[in-house]
């Protein structure tokens, strides 16, 4: 069973137009869970004001193409639309080419995510594998998993497990 998961469009939130988009090559077959480690946001207002913030700082300062992650969810378990499905996201040196980047907004160091947006991720790959983004039998990587790093923040990367149910 496919529950369809509400996304929130680029053009919704304000994003900016990328510099350059590449195509995954096939599914991919990692997803990398990240947080954004500020503070969280709740509605669309809050958290597009959050995401127009957050692209511009990954354009700008870290000169990236576009916002790094190819989704990314607020509190109350709204799904945001960052690169999108099939595009090759900067968010994890060395493996962008083969993953999915989700971002969490907030700072899961010490605050916990909530079941809202847990469970929205869940329906976000169950969708992502039922259309052919992502491989079946993909890995669920925290962030700190493939480099040095805190992210995804202590407490999120403790309810890593509640998202791997989700296959």
């Amino acid at each position: 069973m496919d529950q369809k998961v509400n996304i929130v469009s680029r053009a919704q939130w304000g994003a900016a137009a990328p510099r350059h988009k590449e195509t995954l090559k096939g599914s991919a077959q990692k997803v990398v869970i990240h947080h954004t480690a500020l503070p969280g946001c709740t509605g669309l207002k809050e958290c597009s004001d959050r995401l127009v913030s957050i692209q511009r700082g990954h354009m700008t300062d870290k000169r990236f193409d576009d916002i790094g992650y190819n989704f990314l969810v607020g509190r109350d378990g709204t799904v945001y639309e960052g690169r999108g499905w099939g595009v090759v996201g900067a968010h994890a040196k060395g493996n962008n080419h083969d993953s999915l980047g989700i971002a969490f907004m907030g700072n899961f160091n010490n605050d916990t995510p909530s079941s809202e947006a847990l469970s929205s991720v869940r329906q976000l790959l169950q969708s992502g594998v039922s259309q052919g983004f992502l491989c079946p039998s993909f890995a669920l990587l925290g962030h700190r998993d493939l480099g040095s790093t805190e992210c995804p923040g202590g407490k999120l990367y403790a309810a890593l497990p509640q998202l791997r149910d989700a296959k």
